[in-house]
């Protein structure tokens, strides 16, 4: 009778990786922006702070005192984020705004 030694084999363990690392100057990276919020006569205060909480991830406490900012001031600072995300966050503002009438707008501008 004949026996065969049938253990798994060894996995391979020698693996080369090659890893490429970017110079510096060729890294690109979104620039900064600021997203405001203004103010304006029609939208209602408990609206604002459900599109703060809902597009923003904003907590209550947070939203309350940005969109209290924006009634006092005319215009209130959000966030900084990246011009995409940005840009789409404001897209999604904006769009339940207007889904309910609402005049309701944000801005971006350019970190300094």
């Amino acid at each position: 009778m004949l026996f065969l030694n049938l253990a798994p084999a060894e996995p391979d363990t020698d693996t080369d990786i090659e890893l490429e690392v970017a110079p510096d100057e060729e890294v690109m990276f979104d620039p900064p922006y600021r997203v405001l919020i203004h103010n304006d006569d029609f939208t209602p205060y408990d609206f604002v702070i459900h599109v703060l909480q809902s597009v923003f991830n904003f907590s209550l406490l947070k939203a309350v005192a940005i969109t209290q900012r924006a009634h006092v001031t005319g215009v209130a600072y959000i966030a900084t984020y990246p011009l995409e995300q940005a840009k789409y966050l404001v897209g999604q503002a904006h769009g339940m705004a207007r889904a309910e009438g609402y005049p309701l707008t944000f801005t971006i501008e350019p970190e300094e």
